[in-house]
């Protein structure tokens, strides 16, 4: 197992190196920051990166040059995550679905309906909670890793082939989701077989009738079409599709303090900005899938059909105690201690 994980990743490094461009003299001199993302050019994660780009590129003077990768370029999420820990990138994305597996305490945001409806409070929170960063930060650093930033990326949203508004409906029902154990969990909870698969397979396993459904924002269901392959879109109130911005740990503290600054600046003025960018896409997305299948059933469950996954869903949290201990208790109440009163 070990020796063919030390393959793959040694083959998508290679691929990574065969891939860089030869720099032109001028070049040289310059600070080059590779920043990977697990998402394809015009989705969230790209406006972000994009934005990022701009802005430390401009605020250096030009000293520093951000090259940015776009989701398949070098490999699946894990590859990023793998790479980054290397130091063959500097920055990458992590959905908290993926690098869950990896870093236990980041699937608290797998926790079925551990947000609450204010999405400027929860952009907020993830932003800048110091528990949370404490404890995530910490995690990740035994990994190599850095922690910079947290953001949302929209509702998640059932795609699927049939109408799916209360837990019996997921009976013989396969749901593709995520690699990431409580997000397996929470479906096998619900009644549904989960079938985790790679992100890029999962159009090819809707329209063979392997899964019956998957879960992602409307912005990627709108990107990948598997508005396509499935007849409904159901919002259970369920989940955020959040992302961490992480870094290689050596890198991050190898850089100067002035560089250190300018990444932390960048990270907290990009908060708002892509909160209000998600928005816009999801909602410009939306419409797009409307256009082109008006056949398409949308569906939003009321306050009554979300009780009933909660209730099932319940035992999660202490699932997810059970897997990171007395941290994970920590975070779990700070995050309740902020969320709760507006759930």
């Amino acid at each position: 197992m070990k020796m063919r994980y030390l393959l793959r990743l040694f083959t998508v490094t290679l691929t990574f190196l065969l891939s860089l461009p030869v720099l032109a003299t001028s070049e040289e001199e310059r600070l080059v920051w590779r920043f990977g993302l697990e998402e394809i050019e015009g989705s969230v994660q790209d406006i972000y990166a994009k934005e990022f780009k701009r802005i430390i590129e401009e605020k250096s003077g030009g000293e520093v040059v951000v090259d940015i990768y776009s989701y398949g370029t070098l490999g699946e999420s894990e590859d990023l995550t793998a790479l980054t820990t290397l130091g063959t990138l500097q920055l990458t994305h992590a959905s908290v679905g993926i690098i869950g597996s990896l870093v236990p305490e980041m699937q608290v945001f797998n926790i079925p309906y551990i947000y609450s409806h204010d999405d400027e409070l929860n952009q907020s929170v993830i932003a800048s909670n110091p528990t949370l960063y404490e404890v995530l930060g910490n995690a990740l650093i035994d990994q190599d890793l850095r922690l910079m930033t947290l953001y949302l990326e929209g509702d998640m949203v059932w795609s699927t082939n049939q109408e799916v508004v209360k837990p019996s409906d997921f009976k013989q029902f396969r749901m593709r989701v995520m690699n990431s154990p409580l997000v397996i969990e929470s479906f096998q909870l619900y009644g549904a077989d989960a079938v985790p698969l790679p992100y890029s397979q999962v159009y090819g396993a809707l329209q063979a009738n392997i899964v019956d459904g998957q879960t992602n924002p409307v912005f990627s269901i709108e990107e990948m079409k598997f508005y396509e392959v499935t007849e409904y879109m159901i919002w259970p109130g369920k989940q955020k599709f959040t992302t961490s911005v992480i870094a290689n740990q050596a890198w991050y503290l190898s850089l100067s303090p002035e560089h250190k600054a300018l990444l932390r600046e960048t990270f907290q003025g990009l908060s708002d900005y892509i909160l209000e960018k998600q928005q816009a896409l999801n909602k410009k997305q939306l419409a797009t899938i409307k256009a082109f299948k008006p056949s398409m059933t949308f569906i939003t469950l009321n306050r009554s059909q979300q009780n009933a996954f909660k209730k099932l869903a319940e035992p999660v949290r202490s699932r997810y105690v059970e897997l990171v201990g007395k941290p994970g208790e920590r975070l779990l109440e700070a995050l309740d201690e902020v969320l709760a009163h507006k759930k």
